[in-house]
């Protein structure tokens, strides 16, 4: 029976085992063919990936034609917090998840494109899903970042590109260096981009792609990292305790321990003492993922870079130097290009394998991060803004064009010394520069840089008025115009009576033979009088009535004299006296206009005027009389029929150079009179179709001495003259010594603010209105010819910047004529009219005989003794 049983038992089992004994060994067969063959599945598994490859790159190529991209162009005070670059991250990881749900992984990403092409500084701009454009196109920036839509960039081809690809290196999971917001961060970036020279084709271009990573690859990265760092602790226990049973061996085997165990009489056992081998640390999954151990703005981002350029060599040194402010971001982690070198050869991006998939990233917008590029965003807080308040931007070519030389569109400003150490003539856009002003100490260089732009813009064939109270800019500018084509359009108005033969040109501010308005003749002589002498309605109304009431009356007598075909017969701002005073030349002035006045002004004269008493003329005729006494206004006030016209000046784009002879009362007088002048002719341009006035540019140096005669006056030019394409350039020493209304209106209206060196106090006010930056310490630190300015170019501010003033020397040393400026100085006296003084002042004497003897002509004859006094004139 136990046979028997024994029997079927092993039967059973046998059965039972057949099938299990089967598949072994067909699993053996089957890993036998599959070694033999193992082509077959091979090729099997390329296929397949190579399909699945083909369909995802098809599928991405769709995705990525669906992008659309954004610039973010800051404001000139954009100076954001903490939580709002922080925000804008938030959004911007959002934003890489809002592409369809067949789209693959790699086209689920927004990138940030920082480029430098020289158009601007550095741009930045931010591409991504078209469905994300809401949520990236509302910044939390507010309004100091206008958010553009922006077109597809079309690069030209360059001769010389290349590529590098940044990894995290270091510490996988360290943190990058946490990097202050002033200053900008975006700092070194520009720095290495500054000196990009748009003509040699340098192009430089940092993009950075943040990507949103599925749940399942952050776990294995998690499972990864925690591996790895078990792995170590356990390598570091077994090494922990080899070192401590070589040293428990070591300490038994040695003479000093066998010594010790026979002293004290014990007697070693069968063995050696057991040692506890040190037991591996538990792994803190807080301290071994590091950044990686919470979920919240954990994001993947690729960072790639092309340089490139026509000329060889700086291509390379861009990458060199964008890899160095790369750098500034490392700490225990770090930005390293990926790849490795051989020599002098790197292979990486640039080279074959990687090129090829560079290119296509580069192409088509994907991400495809390494595996160690890991970050949260606030290790990205530098680069998750555009440029901020502390960013300092280089001045580039784009920025502010380059001066060339008889260009009429160009206004020279400067000399600004670029990054790279090389030096250009910058300006600016006439049709911009609507006014200046230039404030500095004596010898700063402002007038200097005034005289080199006045001199490029004359030789451009622009015309222009450069008054100078001293004169010493004549002397100065001189050689630098006598040029044959400049001949016939340069004037001088020289009152100072240089030399033994002195010649002075003659101005009529009362004359009617160059078409004037009689009534704004008379409004300016009169406002030119009061401005000067400080006259208003409240404090000396009965002065400017008689006044006006005098010039009505000569500016008639005038009027006549040119219609009668007499203009030398006209009167002058000295016959004033004679009206007032003597009944004969009054009796017959008034009888001669008296068709000429209109009813109010011969009520005046009638009812008014011969109840006045003597005492009254006092105050009109006092600065008159210093007037008559200075034999150069004599003779350059005094004359019928004066050659000064700035009307015609400036339509026919005349150079006219003014050298009133001083800043005493009655030099104040007659710069009133001519500053008042120049105001009349401009506000007159208004009978000239807007597109047909010719652009004039009035230069006054010396402010203080300008305004201290006409403050109102300047103002209103710094306040009108913009509407008539006639633009004004200001030198003072000190801004805070101008009248309250001319200061105001430079500051207001001001294209381009400039100071030189000068007291903290006397430079404050213009470095105020830049923010205090820079601060008014460093602008009185500047040296000669330095200035700092901000400048109007295509509607935006420029600066302030640096730049040094032109020197007459250096710029226009070509045009330096020296031999020719004797003869060239003739040229000019003899444009302006002038003549001998002595010539000029008898004629002057003579003038009030003459214009008697006109209106004794022209008086009716008819019983006028009676007529006139009926209608009270005596």
């Amino acid at each position: 029976m136990d046979c028997a049983a024994s029997y079927l038992t092993g039967q059973t089992t046998r059965a039972a085992a057949g099938p299990v004994l089967g598949l072994l060994t067909g699993i053996v067969h089957a890993i036998g063919w599959l070694i033999t063959h193992w082509y077959a599945p091979a090729a099997a598994v390329i296929a397949v990936w190579a399909v699945g490859e083909m369909v995802v790159r098809r599928l991405a190529r769709k995705a990525s034609a669906e992008r659309m991209a954004l610039e973010l162009v800051p404001s000139r005070h954009f100076d954001p917090g903490l939580e709002e670059i922080f925000r804008r991250g938030v959004q911007l990881a959002r934003a890489s998840t809002s592409m369809p749900w067949w789209a693959p992984r790699r086209t689920k990403a927004v990138q940030i494109r920082l480029r430098a092409d020289g158009s601007s500084p550095l741009r930045y701009r931010v591409e991504g899903p078209a469905s994300g454009e809401r949520l990236l196109s509302i910044t939390p920036f507010g309004p100091a970042v206008t958010v553009n839509r922006a077109r597809p960039i079309a690069d030209k081809r360059r001769e010389h590109v290349v590529r590098a690809e940044f990894i995290l290196r270091g510490k996988p999971t360290a943190p990058l260096r946490e990097v202050p917001l002033a200053p900008d961060p975006l700092q070194p970036l520009v720095d290495a981009v500054s000196d990009l020279r748009a003509e040699l084709g340098d192009l430089a271009e940092v993009r950075l792609d943040i990507q949103r990573a599925p749940k399942w690859t952050l776990r294995a990265r998690r499972l990864q990292l925690m591996t790895n760092a078990r792995r170590s602790e356990r390598r570091e226990a077994q090494r922990a305790a080899r070192w401590v049973r070589q040293d428990a061996g070591g300490i038994e085997d040695s003479l000093t321990w066998q010594l010790q165990q026979l002293v004290g009489g014990k007697q070693s056992g069968g063995g050696r003492r057991l040692v506890m081998p040190p037991v591996p640390r538990r792994v803190d999954p807080a301290d071994a993922l590091g950044k990686l151990a919470e979920d919240d703005h954990l994001v993947r981002v690729q960072l790639l870079v092309m340089c490139a350029s026509n000329t060889e060599g700086r291509a390379d040194a861009r990458l060199a130097q964008l890899q160095a402010a790369l750098d500034v971001f490392g700490g225990s982690s770090r930005w390293a290009m990926h790849g490795w070198r051989a020599g002098p050869w790197r292979f990486g991006a640039d080279r074959w394998p990687s090129r090829r998939g560079f290119e296509r990233r580069w192409r088509l917008g994907h991400c495809q991060p390494p595996r160690a590029n890991w970050v949260r965003l606030d290790e990205l807080t530098g680069l998750l803004k555009p440029p901020t308040v502390h960013c300092r931007l280089p001045l580039l070519a784009g920025d502010l064009p380059t001066f060339n030389y008889r260009n009429p569109e160009l206004l020279l400003q400067g000399i600004y010394r670029g990054p790279d150490g090389r030096r250009r003539l910058v300006a600016t856009y006439a049709k911009e520069t609507l006014f200046e002003v230039g404030v500095g100490k004596a010898g700063g260089g402002k007038t200097e840089r005034a005289l080199a732009q006045a001199i490029g813009w004359a030789h451009a064939g622009g015309g222009l008025m450069f008054v100078d109270p001293h004169r010493d800019s004549w002397p100065r500018a001189l050689p630098f115009l006598a040029h044959d084509s400049l001949v016939q359009r340069i004037a001088l108005i020289d009152l100072n009576a240089i030399g033994p033969t002195p010649q002075v040109s003659s101005w009529n501010p009362l004359g009617m033979h160059q078409g004037q308005t009689a009534h704004e003749v008379v409004e300016a002589v009169t406002d030119a009088y009061a401005s000067a002498l400080g006259w208003d309605d409240a404090g000396a109304p009965r002065a400017l009535t008689i006044l006006t009431a005098a010039l009505a009356v000569l500016v008639a007598v005038n009027e006549a004299a040119c219609q009668a075909g007499r203009p030398e017969d006209q009167a002058t701002i000295f016959h004033v006296r004679a009206l007032l005073t003597d009944p004969a030349f009054r009796t017959a002035a008034l009888a001669a206009v008296e068709g000429r006045l209109d009813e109010e002004t011969r009520s005046w004269w009638r009812t008014v005027f011969p109840a006045l008493p003597t005492d009254a003329f006092a105050v009109v005729l006092n600065p008159i009389t210093r007037l008559s006494a200075n034999p150069v206004t004599r003779a350059f006030l005094g004359q019928p029929a004066g050659v000064y016209n700035i009307r015609a000046a400036m339509d026919s784009r005349m150079i006219v150079w003014v050298c009133p002879g001083g800043n005493g009362p009655t030099d104040r007088l007659v710069t009133a009179l001519l500053a008042r002048d120049l105001l009349r002719a401009v506000r007159s341009r208004r009978d000239t179709p807007e597109n047909q006035r010719v652009p004039f540019r009035p230069y006054f140096d010396e402010l203080i001495t300008l305004t201290g005669a006409a403050p109102e006056t300047i103002a209103a030019m710094f306040e009108d003259f913009r509407k008539y394409k006639v633009h004004v350039h200001g030198m003072t020493q000190l801004l805070a010594r101008l009248p309250i209304p001319v200061r105001l209106s430079l500051l207001q209206n001001a294209s381009t603010l400039a100071s030189t060196a000068g007291s903290q106090s006397a430079v404050a006010p213009i470095t105020s209105e830049w923010g205090n930056e820079p601060s008014p310490d460093v602008v009185a630190a500047l040296d000669r010819f330095e200035h700092y300015m901000s400048l109007t170019v295509e509607g935006r501010r420029i600066g302030p910047v640096r730049i040094t003033g032109p020197h007459l020397d250096e710029v226009f040393a070509d045009y330096a004529r020296p031999r020719k400026a004797a003869a060239f100085e003739r040229s000019a006296h003899a444009m302006a009219g002038a003549m001998p003084l002595d010539q000029l002042a008898a004629e002057a004497s003579a003038q009030l005989d003459r214009v008697g003897a006109f209106l004794a002509q022209h008086t009716p004859t008819t019983a006028p003794t009676t007529r006139l006094q009926k209608n009270g004139y005596q």
